[in-house]
């Protein structure tokens, strides 16, 4: 969805930034969804913010925040074996720069990481590697934009900053769910605020 304003949502120029990861969310296998997201979202005041299956994950993705400026802080992903271990899905470290995008590729890969890639999320820009252990890890980057989850294209850090944050734009104005992330947020606490008003 277009909004009037849309085409004045920038990226936010960062120039000098301290590398500064932060650790924003994770996800989990699951055996039973329904079971798991009543949990979190009763326990923890989540709600869920999409669901889907992945073009490239293959499982019924949920997820779930409690912030209005954080699209998911739980991802619960079906496939769980009634009789398997308890399983890492990915552990996510959020940045603010592409260019710290970078330095984490260039750390991982010195400390030993494997299958490094990079997916354009639309709402974010991530790579995703393996660990020494073979636990999956992701850094990103959030875009001014937004669009319905789970969203996968091509990342090539490789390419100049211009270019990606135009070829993002351009893939998410071509989406139907496409809506800048203010008004996302807006729409977030507009619900926050009624089911709080529904609970009291």
């Amino acid at each position: 969805m277009n909004s009037p304003a849309s085409h004045r949502i920038q990226p936010e120029v960062i120039v000098n930034a301290p590398y500064i990861p932060n650790l924003s969310h994770c996800g989990i296998f699951c055996r039973d969804l329904a079971v798991m997201k009543n949990f979190y979202t009763g326990v923890f005041d989540m709600q869920e913010t999409d669901r889907g299956v992945g073009g490239t994950f293959r499982y019924e993705l949920v997820f779930l925040s409690g912030r209005d400026d954080q699209h998911h802080q739980l991802v619960l992903a079906g496939g769980r074996a009634p009789d398997a271990p308890s399983t890492v899905m990915q552990l996510s470290f959020k940045v603010r720069t592409i260019d710290h995008l970078r330095e984490a590729r260039r750390r991982a890969l010195s400390l030993g990481a494997t299958k490094m890639r990079g997916l354009n999320h639309g709402n974010a820009l991530s790579i995703y590697c393996m660990d020494p252990e073979d636990n999956t890890v992701e850094v990103y980057l959030d875009t001014p934009w937004y669009v319905s989850q789970p969203h996968g294209d091509p990342l090539d850090l490789e390419d100049a900053d211009d270019a990606i944050w135009a070829q993002t734009e351009r893939a998410v104005r071509a989406d139907p769910s496409f809506m800048p992330a203010q008004e996302w947020a807006a729409r977030f606490v507009q619900r926050s605020t009624a089911l709080r008003a529904s609970r009291d």
